[in-house]
């Protein structure tokens, strides 16, 4: 049996395995200092027995940095291009025009924005949630084709991000079309073609730029735009990971169309897009946030500094509920019966990858009559009231949109509006579990950092498959199942840690994505602090937990850097190179491909020490007061490690004088691999923590227990009880590793153990230590835990996967062969590709 599983399922991932393990560096191909997209309009039907999201998506762009400057070098500039899409452009063949595109594509989502143009009622309400209504709207496709003879390679290259997609079609979008768009032109009067040109561009860069207060009335032109009529077809071809598109004749970017419309499917393998059943087994489909991000749900620029707004409709089946990231709290419209159309968008520009959708049998998981209490913690609140109002004075430096930090009723919100979604077998456990967390820990972060930098937030429980524990994304959050269990703990420091995400992450991002540390480093040190306010804790009590947990990630460092290679621990893997890009926007991404990577926290980790750190030296309240001072400044834009460090260290400069420098916090803790040296004289201290001290001596009690076990008899060791102290959860986890430690455990004592702390119904934290136990003990009346856990925690069970087959035990092996078999096609690539690594 175990060779037959071994077999079937080597030939299943040599299979569907995709992403070639030769390549470690994600290519980011989007030229964007010659065009940059500035909104996008989605149009989408989603259909699940085919596994498709097709339709079309409206790109408005900006000529980039290097082509808004006339002149000849300007230009010579511009019509560089990289060398790879140079060679993509030289081997790939063109498509032809494609005039026959699916009737259902010709159908398109009309909103109320219209209503708020011709100055009737606001639809957003006082907490600034938008609602909207649709109806269907026609549109006319255009069979003015442009001639597809190549004109050579003079021709203006616009490259975008795109993989696993079938492009149809690509046309210029005709917006000069559109009824009372003449208020956005200058000219009265066309002569020519390339007037009509220019005028569209005029029309297309005054849109783009209209003032933040008229946002509602933006938003209504782009709609009206996306459905103009098209204007001739555009040239493409398509790269492994890009879609290169052109205009005969046309030589320069700032010449290309700015509007262009582009006709699209989705492939089922598409490695953005997760099509599963939830636990319910009703199916949905999700977004990964995996390493390639979107670009296998619709042709986009990838790259950070691409930083968009967008708007989306969504058709489907009316059982299914449509999440999204977007501002406004959408009302589903029927659109006939059984179809209804989602509508969402967002004012805030941000990269392409922080866009999310979720669409499934999901149910609202609503409070009960009573108001769940929000808890503040008055001493963080002092501590920074007076800092916000002198705050909200200053300017903001990000482009201009609708800024909810200038907006004093927005700073003084402390729990943003909020939904709960899961299936409809996870309901009683969300209300039980989660729906009194989140307030309290919106509220928590208030305290601690000031205005939510948005107006609304969507939870959802996703699918076991999920591969982490959660994923922030603007407006929405996705945790695991996994964090539902064991009481609150786990589930409120997660969500803490999603939370954080709004300020580092989203609202502040790296402008090198090779910086993951500015994000996650930031999430879970501020995890620890939100939580602690959260719970209402104490001083000294918050410090204790917080030196547990520190002692459990330095453990964890300490481990991953023993067992991963050298060139992965660097924060910074470009080092001095961080944040270049070519001429044309292009980059790569170094390790990005690498699914070992996805899988590390060695950048949450030393990040999160960083800051730590940073905290001791500086003094909680001062350390607080500017990252507060540094979220006003730098929200709505992306940063560089420096950014950060060099502010810290110019508001607070007596810190100089200690030897504290950005070259040295560098140079220390970012460039450098392995354990940082003031890590390594720090860790010394954890240990006499209360609450570690606690646990060493339940650890001497175990090892006490099991030395009798193994030398007395059964009714000599009833008479021997020990009494057992209440442990925490993270005192549990540091208790289990502790016990992971010792050579052996006999069969008595392990029972023993599971009994004493009802380990079958802890958090998965906690489960996976047991987890581990068993395996190394090979306590085979407990190997059901450890199936149940490989199901049902994917998020967290990858690496027991490798306990399973080190021992090389036949029955291990077959339980591993086996887990891998039942959810291997139902996995994300990247956790199925380090699996299968293990096991063949």
């Amino acid at each position: 049996m175990t060779e037959n599983l071994q077999s079937c399922c080597l030939a299943n991932w040599k299979m569907e395995m995709e992403l070639d393990p030769a390549k470690d560096d994600l290519p980011l191909m989007a030229n964007t200092r010659h065009m940059l997209v500035k909104h996008y309009v989605l149009d989408l039907d989603v259909d699940f027995k085919s596994q498709v999201i097709e339709g079309t998506i409206v790109l408005f762009f900006e000529p980039g940095s290097r082509c808004k400057k006339g002149g000849s070098a300007g230009e010579g500039a511009c019509l560089s291009q990289s060398d790879e899409t140079c060679k993509i452009r030289a081997s790939e063949p063109c498509h032809s025009p494609v005039t026959n595109v699916s009737a259902r594509s010709s159908k398109t989502g009309y909103n109320d924005f219209a209503v708020c143009a011709k100055g009737e009622k606001d639809t957003s309400d006082k907490n600034g949630n938008h609602s909207n209504g649709e109806q269907a709207s026609g549109i006319s496709s255009s069979k003015n084709c442009c001639d597809i003879e190549n004109h050579g390679s003079e021709d203006f290259l616009l490259v975008l991000d795109c993989c696993d997609l079938s492009v149809l079609k690509v046309e210029e979008v005709d917006v000069a079309a559109v009824p009372g768009i003449e208020k956005f032109t200058r000219s009265a009067k066309l002569t020519d073609a390339e007037e009509l040109r220019n005028l569209r561009n005029q029309i297309v860069h005054e849109l783009v730029t209209l003032p933040a207060d008229r946002w509602r009335e933006q938003l209504y032109y782009y709609t009206r735009c996306s459905q103009a009529p098209g204007c001739g077809e555009l040239l493409f071809s398509t790269g492994t990971w890009s879609l290169m598109i052109r205009k005969a004749e046309v030589q320069a970017p700032r010449d290309f169309p700015c509007a262009i419309r582009i006709w699209y499917k989705t492939k089922p393998e598409g490695r953005s897009v997760t099509w599963t059943t939830d636990q319910s087994s009703r199916p949905c489909v999700y977004t990964m946030g995996s390493p390639i991000n979107n670009r296998a749900l619709f042709p986009c620029q990838e790259p950070p500094v691409a930083m968009s707004t967008w708007q989306t409709t969504v058709r489907t089946a009316s059982c299914f509920v449509v999440l999204m990231s977007g501002e406004n709290s959408a009302e589903p419209a029927q659109l006939q019966e059984g179809l209804l159309s989602w509508y969402y968008y967002v004012t805030m520009p941000m990269p392409a990858s922080t866009f999310t959708i979720a669409i499934g049998c999901w149910t609202e998981v609503k409070q009960e009559s009573h108001t769940a209490d929000v808890r503040t913690n008055n001493e963080f609140s002092s501590l920074f009231s007076r800092a916000d109002l002198r705050l909200i004075e200053g300017s903001c430096g990000h482009v201009a949109y609708p800024c909810r930090f200038q907006n004093p009723a927005a700073s003084s919100q402390l729990v943003i509006p909020h939904r709960v979604f899961a299936p409809w077998c996870l309901k009683d456990r969300c209300a039980e579990i989660l729906l009194e967390l989140i307030p309290q820990c919106l509220s928590a972060a208030h305290a601690t950092l000031g205005t939510h930098p948005f107006s609304r937030l969507d939870v959802l429980i996703v699918p076991s498959n999920f591969s982490s524990l959660g994923m922030a994304s603007p407006h929405i959050i996705f945790l695991s199942q996994s964090v539902l269990t064991g009481g609150s703990h786990l589930c409120g420091t997660r969500l803490c840690h999603e939370i954080a995400h709004a300020w580092f992450g989203l609202a502040i991002g790296a402008r090198d994505w090779t910086e993951e540390w500015i994000s996650e480093g930031f999430a879970t040190y501020l995890e620890d602090v939100f939580w602690a306010v959260a719970q209402q804790l104490p001083h000294d009590e918050a410090r204790e937990q917080q030196e547990l947990k520190a002692l459990l990630r330095w453990r964890r460092l300490r481990d991953e850097v023993q067992n991963s290679e050298e060139e992965l621990q660097v924060l910074r893997p470009n080092k001095e190179n961080t944040g270049e890009v070519s001429e044309s926007g292009t980059c790569i991404i170094k390790h990005g491909l690498n699914a070992e990577k996805i899988f590390m926290q060695v950048h949450y980790l030393k990040g999160y020490f960083l800051l730590q750190s940073l905290a001791k030296r500086i003094g909680e309240a001062t350390y607080f007061e500017f990252l507060r001072k540094f979220v006003q400044k730098f929200h709505g834009q992306l940063i560089l490690s420096q950014d950060f460090l060099y502010m810290l260290l110019e508001d607070i400069p007596e810190q100089k004088g200690y030897g504290l420098s950005v070259e040295n916090i560098i140079r220390a803790w970012l460039d450098t691999s392995g354990i940082p040296k003031p890590l390594l004289e720090e860790c010394q201290t954890w240990d006499q923590c209360r609450l570690v001290r606690q646990v060493n001596d339940e650890v001497t009690k175990w090892i006490q227990v099991n030395q009798r076990a193994r030398k007395r008899s059964k009714r000599k060791r009833r008479q021997d009880e020990v009494a057992f102290q209440k442990l925490l959860p993270d005192q549990l986890v540091l208790l289990l590793e502790s016990l992971l430690e010792e050579k052996t455990l006999c069969l008595r004592t392990l029972q023993c153990l599971e009994k004493t702390y009802h380990l079958d119904e802890q958090d998965s934290e906690v489960r996976h230590r047991w987890c581990e136990l068993v395996v190394k003990h090979k306590y085979t009346t407990r190997y059901a835990d450890i199936e149940k856990f490989l199901k049902e925690d994917q998020a967290m069970g990858v690496y027991l996967y490798g306990e399973l087959m080190v021992n090389e035990d036949a029955k291990q092996q077959e339980l591993a062969y086996k887990c891998f078999a039942a959810t291997q096609k139902q996995m994300d690539v990247s956790s199925a590709k380090v699996v299968a690594e293990m096991l063949f």
